[in-house]
């Protein structure tokens, strides 16, 4: 989704075309907001899940905010030293009528290309949602959010997207699409610092053994991830930047069959390791999928995007065990699916690459440089506001759950919630 290309006009009728595009595609992301909604609301307890609808709702709405606020100018500053730049506050030119009509990047307008970003921003913010769920603060969560989001998302972006250095590192720059790194990897090691903090649930690792804590909605959860897929065929094909019908006709085949690889190998993986096939490791298998294809959807072949696709349903089971292991306590799974397939995915783009353009050299230095200073980031940023406003909310408050000690309110009005559900 790197903008920094040579630019070449088009007629009126495909510009028209072309912005259409780019607003349809904002919309399939923005509906992933429900999508992530549902997921996590379902795998978590039910005494837990409005807490959870509210922060799906909540997160939006700052990452929107923040991204028109500050974002969009530290994201895309223009000419910069390749590492910080800012182009200023807001959008664009509001006062300006031609502002909302004229090209931008050849194929579309400067507010439907905002718009496109701006989910995106959100979307980052939202894998950290989902792996410190049922414990942590609203307002701490929300004021990790406003930061992270205004500052850190935006300011790694502009290394790659922006034409920062990384977008000129090697031969031909490092290569992410769609975000396998830049939004799924920095969402997840912002929750991987999270969870570290945070500490695991009360009663999931008890003498040394894991203490499975089912999730109270599967169908609720199934709902999600087809909402999720359903968006990604925006988040992807979108990010071509342009209605050019091979490069979005390729990217939405690559996507749509990594996702189908990734049920079938999670499934099959955690049929053969658990004796039965687990529901919630074939969603995701689809999203670790999703995740992994995400980098290198326009340069590899429908054949690899299968294979990189497996890998990742193979992988997300796995990491699932592993964390588990580590007393990493993520009850959605966001680590797994976002933090390890995004990496996979990424280096996978130097591996499976038909054009011979990108190394996996360079693909793993882009991994490393988006590590780093984002675990950085968001372990100062938690560590902060644990040290001051407080972090994780009380034993008592955790086991009546957050629904009723954050909000005041059930998800399921009239039904008893037990403490261990």
């Amino acid at each position: 989704m790197n903008e920094v290309t040579q630019v070449v006009p088009v007629s009126d009728a495909i510009f028209m075309t072309e912005n259409i595009w780019i607003m349809i595609s904002a919309m399939l992301v923005f509906i992933m907001g429900l999508g992530f909604a549902c997921v996590e609301a379902g795998l978590v307890r039910a005494k837990c899940s409005a807490n959870v609808a509210f922060k799906n709702i909540a997160v939006p709405a700052i990452g929107i905010t923040m991204y028109a606020l500050l974002g969009f100018g530290l994201m895309y500053p223009g000419t910069f030293n390749g590492i910080l730049g800012f182009a200023g506050l807001g959008i664009g030119d509001w006062a300006n009528p031609d502002s909302f009509t004229a090209a931008y990047n050849g194929h579309f307008t400067l507010f439907a290309d905002w718009l496109f970003q701006a989910m995106f921003a959100a979307t980052a913010a939202t894998i950290v949602s989902g792996a410190v769920a049922e414990r942590v603060k609203l307002h701490s969560f929300l004021i990790f959010t406003i930061i992270y989001v205004a500052f850190v998302y935006p300011i790694v972006g502009s290394w790659t997207w922006g034409g920062g250095w990384l977008s000129t590192l090697g031969a031909h720059g490092f290569h992410d699409l769609a975000g396998s790194t830049l939004v799924h990897s920095v969402g997840g090691w912002a929750a991987l610092a999270g969870v570290m903090i945070l500490g695991p649930r009360i009663g999931k690792y008890v003498g040394g053994k894991v203490h499975a804590i089912p999730a109270h909605n599967i169908p609720l959860a199934t709902i999600g991830v087809f909402m999720l897929w359903f968006g990604w065929w925006g988040f992807n094909a979108g990010s071509a930047l342009s209605g050019d019908p091979k490069a979005t006709s390729w990217i939405l085949v690559t996507t749509n069959l990594a996702a189908v690889a990734g049920i079938i190998t999670a499934t099959l993986t955690s049929w053969i390791v658990s004796k039965k096939p687990d529901a919630t490791m074939a969603l995701n298998g689809c999203l670790a999928g999703l995740v992994a294809i995400t980098a290198g959807a326009d340069v590899v072949t429908p054949l690899s995007s299968w294979i990189i696709g497996a890998i990742a349903g193979v992988l997300v089971v796995g990491a699932v065990f592993m964390f588990d292991r580590l007393h990493l306590d993520d009850p959605v799974g966001a680590l797994s699916v976002h933090l390890v397939n995004g990496v996979w995915g990424t280096l996978a783009v130097g591996i499976f690459d038909m054009t011979g353009d990108y190394t996996l050299g360079t693909q793993a230095v882009g991994v490393l440089a988006y590590a780093v200073p984002c675990f950085a980031a968001a372990n100062l940023i938690f560590f902060a506001i644990k040290k001051t406003i407080g972090l994780r909310v009380t034993e008592r408050q955790e086991l009546r759950g957050l629904d009723q000690s954050e909000h005041g309110q059930e998800a399921y009005s009239g039904f008893q919630i037990f403490s261990n559900m």
